[in-house]
């Protein structure tokens, strides 16, 4: 089995040019700042998660998603004329929580640090 396999250069490539796409020829108002952070595509290549965040915040993302998911096919059509695929998968819009269960899980740490502290200063 190759270390790159032909699902994620597919993704790596839609990523790159979805996120050109959307920067370019996307004109929808509801669509504001946002990042495509990764693309995994199925095994049988007939649909596509695609990641997304926004440093505009929740609400903002939650109008831009919805304008990507109503905007799915479109962008298939530019991305199939771009890229030379037998089939072009079906694009899924989510939002990339990654960031958020980093603060999460920042935060569980400092308080494990700080009780563990608090819990060995006592005699």
């Amino acid at each position: 089995m190759p270390a790159f396999p032909r699902s994620r250069r597919i993704g790596d490539q839609i990523q790159k040019d979805l996120s050109d796409l959307i920067r370019r020829e996307f004109k929808d108002p509801r669509v504001g700042m946002v990042t495509v952070t990764a693309v995994e595509v199925s095994a049988d290549y007939s649909h596509a998660k695609v990641y997304v965040s926004s440093p505009l915040g929740s609400e903002s993302l939650h109008r831009t998603l919805e304008a990507l998911q109503e905007g799915a096919g479109f962008l298939r059509r530019q991305l199939g004329r771009r890229m030379t695929l037998r089939t072009m998968p079906q694009l899924h819009f989510l939002e990339d929580q990654t960031l958020d269960r980093a603060v999460a899980l920042s935060s569980l740490i400092d308080e494990a640090v700080a009780s563990d502290a608090q819990h060995h200063e006592k005699p």
